[in-house]
């Protein structure tokens, strides 16, 4: 839910007698979603707009002069959470709009020109809400739309509910889903590939509202280490986050990480609350919050949090009232801290929120940017958001791609054997979209024991860049990146950064070797790939090494050596991505020179 300044100036007569365009002026994307939709007049409009760029003030402007103009003579309100039905009452009456966001059955009281409900709400009672829009001629707002497809029996009953609807407003800021379900009133076309995509009316994208000042540019702060644990047949590995590994390692490695007993969460924190210090000089109200996979995990942050602060952690843990209250006492305060459970990153609004850390294994491209969204509410220009994640390639690959444009894709035809990155399994879909935050008691059928974790600060992720090198916890290094000041304009960041990395470099050409215990690699050298991808670069090697065989006369071992004594570096079985990637480039330069 987004509320701007532009509710707060609006006239006192909008929207009963002042028409349309006498209010203060829109943000230059709100007016231009206007007057696309007051030109064409459509039953049906989706607008896509970056979480923070203001689509509850564009909603609340059209639906003030369609009911100005008696093109509708009530609205109903539908939204993914209690809190955010909450929200979008109080948005609506700064204007003159008064929804009742308690409304359940029967008639609505006269002094009301709607309701707001959720999609839980229209799943139990769908007839109640269709006799509501055939009697009068209603406006439908359906905010975050692509949860009408969370399941079919909320996206049926959305269709029985406002199909007699006069018009229907879609809303998203994240229009794709990992799973084909269409999503209800929202238009889908074929493109030259025979593939149906969402096709949105109006959209407004990250990168052209950070261009405007609307939203934060984020830096992401990446942290590796090494992970141990214990496999339910007894057996313990250790791996260290970012190094290819079979996807199975990669997630028991990921919640070896986040387990609160061992020391990659404390260091974490510890890192995330002096990135919060260093943010409140400039922004003095700044809060920070941890996004967790549970409600174990979650008091045990709360608890840690305290520990390294003195000071208590606000605690979000379900989607009930008491919940609710306490997330809009947290934004009205000054407090640091909020420790929040899976969904509810998609239903709060707290605009003070600068820093955040990612401490759940939910890997979807939908629920990382939701969780991302609510950082990058800009009030003023210069402020930046940090966001600090581990080093797991997923979660890096969705960090670099934070200004791609995503459609819902109903048609995801997969070749034999392709992967397709954003189709996550049912499970985690259903796990990301809970409305309650319940204890499930799956954690006591994991299939591994968390043993021990350290961290590593491993890079800095800007605009599709990365930066640094690894530093240990609490060192010079590591408060070279965690000391950005928390207001510079986006070109500024990334000036910043470059010469943070340069004094890192240099600094290191002037340390021992004996002392270089860290891989100190500039984090652009050394890219974080998937055990997919490695085997994709052995493959490759290989294959380019058989021809080198035809055209030199040369066995296979002899390359293989001959690569490794030029470029360094263990047998092609133990490189790295990078270290492969150099044979190849070395491999493909020496057969060119023998044409």
């Amino acid at each position: 839910m987004t509320t701007t300044t532009a509710n707060h100036h609006l006239s006192p007569a909008f929207p009963g007698r002042a028409p349309w365009g006498t209010a203060n002026k829109l943000r230059a994307w709100q007016q231009g979603a206007m007057e696309r939709y007051i030109q064409t007049q459509p039953r049906d409009f989706l607008a896509v707009a970056t979480p923070g760029a203001g689509k509850t003030t564009f909603a609340l402007t059209l639906a003030s002069w369609l009911l100005h103009h008696h093109v509708v003579q009530q609205v109903t309100v539908v939204a993914p959470t209690e809190h955010l039905k909450k929200q979008w009452a109080e948005a609506a009456a700064r204007i003159g709009i008064k929804l009742d966001p308690e409304y359940s059955a029967g008639p609505l009281g006269r002094e009301y020109h709607g309701v707001a409900v959720t999609y839980a709400g229209v799943g139990v009672r769908p007839m109640l809400h269709r006799n509501r829009s055939e009697q009068r001629k209603t406006l439908v707002i359906l905010d975050e739309i692509h949860h009408a497809g969370d399941s079919r029996s909320w996206g049926d009953a959305c269709l029985e509910a406002f199909e007699p609807a006069t018009r229907r407003l879609c809303l998203t800021g994240t229009p794709f889903r990992s799973d084909t379900n269409p999503i209800p009133f929202v238009t889908y076309e074929e493109g030259n590939d025979g593939i149906r995509r969402s096709s949105a009316d109006y959209t407004y994208g990250y990168g052209n509202a950070l261009g405007d000042g609307v939203v934060r540019p984020v830096i992401f702060l990446s942290y590796s280490g090494n992970m141990r644990w214990r496999t339910k047949a007894g057996d313990e590995l250790a791996a260290r986050l970012g190094e290819p590994m079979t996807k199975d390692a990669v997630s028991q490695a990921w919640r070896t990480a986040l387990d609160p007993r061992g020391d990659w969460m404390p260091n974490v924190l510890r890192a995330a609350d002096r990135r919060l210090t260093e943010v409140r000089k400039s922004i003095p109200d700044a809060g920070a919050l941890v996004i967790a996979s549970d409600q174990e995990s979650a008091r045990a942050y709360a608890k840690l949090i305290r520990e390294i602060t003195g000071e208590g952690a606000t605690l979000v843990l379900s989607d009930d009232s008491g919940a609710s209250q306490r997330i809009d006492d947290f934004a009205a305060s000054e407090d640091r801290w909020m420790v929040a459970v899976r969904m509810v990153s998609e239903g709060v609004d707290v605009p003070r929120l600068a820093v955040g850390v990612y401490a759940t294994t939910i890997s979807t491209p939908l629920f990382f940017a939701q969780a991302v969204g609510r950082f990058v509410r800009s009030r003023r220009r210069g402020e930046t958001a940090s966001v600090f994640v581990p080093t797991i390639p997923t979660l890096l690959t969705f960090a670099n791609e934070m200004e791609v444009e995503r459609d819902h894709v109903l048609d995801k035809p997969k070749k034999e054997g392709e992967e397709d990155p954003y189709a996550e399994s049912e499970k985690e879909m259903d796990e990301a979209n809970k409305e309650q935050d319940e204890d499930t008691g799956e954690q006591d059928q994991l299939p591994f024991e968390a043993l021990e974790s350290d961290a590593v600060f491993d890079r800095v992720l800007y605009d599709g860049a990365e930066f640094g090198m690894q530093a240990h916890p609490g060192s010079e290094e590591e408060q070279d990146y965690l000391g950005i000041p928390g207001l510079l304009e986006p070109e500024q960041v990334q000036l910043l950064l470059q010469k943070r990395q340069a004094r890192q470099i240099a600094h290191s050409r002037r340390k021992p070797d004996e002392q270089a215990d860290l891989l100190e690699i500039p984090a652009e050298r050394r890219p974080v790939v998937t055990h997919k991808e490695l085997l994709e670069l052995r493959k490759q090697l290989n294959t380019l090494v058989g021809a080198y065989v035809h055209q030199s006369g040369k066995p296979h071992g002899v390359i293989h050596t001959e690569l490794r004594r030029v470029c360094g570096g263990p047998p092609s079985a133990e490189a790295t991505a990078g270290q492969l990637t150099e044979r190849i480039t070395k491999v493909r330069e020496w057969a060119t020179r023998m044409r």
